[in-house]
């Protein structure tokens, strides 16, 4: 059976604005799961609390052996690697402790190797570059890879990090992240109804 797709958002710094202006722009029902991976280990935890305000789907922090589901938003949890393994999500103590963490980057590998459905990468707002080093094998396995426009980025370094690496097919406002991911996602259910898988 075809799997649905995964949206991996990852950001740090000033992530937050985009997260909540990408989710108000988003429907409940549109058949893939979102993966919020952000960066600053202290603030993950929070987001969970926060970002039910601004979408129907559920929101949920990820825990060891939690089952992957379309129509929901799951978060990183503070100071884990995340990793995906059999359609559940895997935690893992964190691989780089010091300096700028690269937790995004880690799990987009991790989906390019273990997860069978489209696979859509966002890099939106933050510092460093995490997540741009795996961007490209995100396209060699047929994914789509967005990052954040620059002017809409409260802190543009991690969307320029991305930009750089020539392997992003789209940049754009959060919001019209948000239509991009919708028409890939319609596309992929018309795409399985034709195929029947």
């Amino acid at each position: 059976m075809k799997k649905f797709p995964i949206v991996c958002i990852g950001g740090s710094a000033g992530g937050l604005d985009a997260y909540i202006r990408l989710l108000e722009n988003l429907p409940a029902d549109m058949g893939v799961a979102i993966v919020i991976v952000n960066h600053i280990t202290k603030v993950p935890t929070h987001l969970h609390e926060i970002l039910p305000n601004h979408t129907k789907m559920p929101v949920e922090l990820i825990t060891e052996r939690l089952n992957i589901k379309p129509n929901c938003v799951f978060i990183i949890p503070e100071n884990r690697d995340l990793h995906v393994v059999n359609g559940e999500f895997h935690l893992m103590p964190i691989s780089k402790p010091r300096g700028w963490p690269d937790v995004i980057t880690v799990f987009l590998r991790s989906l390019t190797r273990y997860w069978d459905g489209k696979l859509i990468a966002v890099i939106v707002s933050g510092y460093d570059g995490d997540g741009a080093e795996a961007l490209c094998g995100i396209k060699e396995v047929g994914g789509i890879t967005i990052a954040q426009k620059l002017s809409t980025a409260i802190q543009p370094d991690m969307p320029e990090s991305a930009i750089a690496t020539g392997c992003i097919d789209f940049v754009l406002s959060p919001e019209n992240i948000a239509q991009e991911i919708l028409r890939i996602a319609r596309d992929e259910v018309e795409t399985t109804k034709h195929t029947g898988s």
